[in-house]
């Protein structure tokens, strides 16, 4: 059978809505919420009201783009989890509305496993089994996929993400909210090692993150009270030695897991696999151990239901359907 699904993203500031036929995504339509930046972070109230007043314009434009009616599709997904319950709870009842309306399939997507099967919408495509580091700003994990439903957490941070390590570094430096990009792009100008961060070791391959942004915080208080332009006259090498030290605390456990669980076929998913330095190491490292990197494009790092709708395709082919009695979980596992 070739399937054509609508599915829907809502987990945190983005409402997303994608159409895939066969395999193939079709639409891709993306509403980011500028809202806010004014706050300095996401807003959790305010989002659910931005998914509510722009669910009904991004589905419409994603039929429209893809050149696909209602009335042709099979399956309606949605994001059950992990993320907001407000921003999902308004994924999960329009999805659920909308395939009862129609009388279609609902199929229940977890968003972190949509996050590794992003690799799986566009050329070339890991080869099972293969291990995947998924960082974004609430998940930090290095997962073995044994296949495209087969998915087991091998090690994952035990207190903040590295995605808010980046978030909150940038923004003790300053810099504005989404403040990991920014910081990204300064540490391009600066010296990696010209200050130290401290890389905290974890038994097995699990990580920890608190403990680097509390030496960044001290860092920044004990050299601005010394000097109030210190951070603004040495910001580069501040952003370098700063990513440095969260992207070696990563490649750590990602190389002792791909040592230890014989495995070559490496990817990356998440909000932080865009990021400029993790992807250059990546490279890097795989020339040194041999591995085979696979690298999604950027458009699908971030939150983006054509990741939603390639999980949802490999779930309809295995008969995996949710009912109307689905309701969100926040804290959903892989």
């Amino acid at each position: 059978m070739n399937p054509t699904i609508l599915a829907i993203e809502s987990s945190c500031d983005e409402t997303s809505a994608s159409v895939i036929q066969n395999g193939h995504v079709l639409s891709n339509i993306v509403a980011t919420q500028a809202i806010h930046e004014q706050y300095g972070g996401v807003v959790p109230e305010l989002a659910s009201r931005a998914h509510q007043q722009n669910i009904i314009p991004v589905v419409a434009q994603a039929l429209q783009k893809a050149n696909i009616a209602k009335s042709e599709l099979d399956a309606v997904a949605f994001t059950r989890g992990p993320g907001l319950l407000g921003a999902l709870l308004v994924g999960c009842s329009f999805a659920k509305s909308f395939a009862l309306g129609l009388e279609i399939p609902l199929i229940e997507v977890n968003h972190m496993k949509a996050h590794i099967l992003a690799h799986f919408i566009e050329a070339p495509r890991p080869a099972f089994p293969f291990l995947c580091l998924t960082v974004s700003g609430g998940h930090t994990q290095i997962v073995l996929v044994r296949s495209h439903l087969d998915m087991q957490v091998l090690g994952q941070t035990t207190d903040d993400a590295v995605g808010e390590a980046f978030d909150k570094s940038a923004k003790l430096l300053g810099l504005p909210y989404p403040g990991g990009p920014l910081l990204d792009k300064k540490a391009a100008a600066g010296d990696p090692n010209r200050f130290q961060f401290p890389i905290v070791n974890m038994e097995g391959y699990d990580f920890s993150f608190s403990g680097i942004k509390t030496s960044i915080l001290n860092f920044v208080k004990k050299n601005s009270a010394a000097d109030p332009e210190f951070v603004q006259h040495n910001l580069a090498d501040i952003c370098a030695s700063i990513q440095s030290a969260l992207i070696q605390t990563l490649m750590k456990k990602l190389v002792l897991a791909a040592k230890e669980q014989g495995i070559k076929e490496i990817a990356i998913a998440g909000g932080v696999s865009a990021n400029s330095g993790l992807r250059a190491t990546l490279q890097d490292y795989s020339k040194r151990y041999g591995w085979n990197v696979y690298l999604p494009a950027f458009q699908y790092c971030t939150d983006n239901a054509a990741m939603i709708a390639m999980a949802a395709h490999y779930q309809f082919l295995a008969g995996d359907f949710t009912d109307q009695y689905a309701s969100p979980d926040p804290r959903l596992k892989v």
